[in-house]
């Protein structure tokens, strides 16, 4: 039985950063995800839309209406999104207004994908995950948890997720 394909959408935010020396600071640069989806041998059929590269904190109602846009065009019904995670249940709002029909599930990285230690790959890997099992709807996937993408928020603090 063949599984449908996954659509990723990347917009930027931590698991795309780089630093280029000690002086200077993070820049989005290429997606790393294509690489960390090759090096995990994803076997399932997938395709890679860059929406945009920002920092959350720069997204504007206008590129949320892009991402959501997106989704809402692809012929894809399950689509994974990378996106810093700062502004994340903003557009999780987006989404579940614009494209109800759809599993879409948000995923980032706390720290980037080029680290050595990143929570980037297993970040991807969850949201591959829950996209594939998951009703239609909004979800994020984080930190080893999959939240309903309108019942969480980012605890600063702590440096993770936690439901509502």
């Amino acid at each position: 039985m063949d599984q449908p394909a996954i659509l990723v959408l990347t917009t930027g935010g931590t698991i795309d950063k780089n630093y280029f020396d000690a002086l200077s600071e993070y820049q989005i640069v290429d997606s790393g995800v294509p690489a960390l989806l090759k090096e995990a041998r994803v076997a399932l059929p997938f395709r890679v839309v860059e929406v945009c590269r920002k920092d959350s904190l720069e997204l504007t109602e206008e590129d949320r209406a892009d991402i959501a846009r997106h989704a809402a065009e692809a012929s894809e019904t399950r689509i994974v999104i990378t996106h810093g995670t700062d502004t994340m249940t903003e557009t999780a709002k987006v989404l579940a207004a614009a494209v109800p029909d759809k599993t879409i599930v948000l995923t980032g990285a706390l720290s980037p994908a080029r680290f050595a230690e990143t929570d980037a790959a297993f970040n991807l890997g969850m949201a591959f995950a829950a996209a594939q099992v998951a009703p239609p709807g909004v979800y994020i996937a984080m930190s080893g948890q999959v939240f309903d993408g309108l019942r969480v928020r980012k605890d600063r603090a702590a440096g993770r997720f936690v439901g509502v």
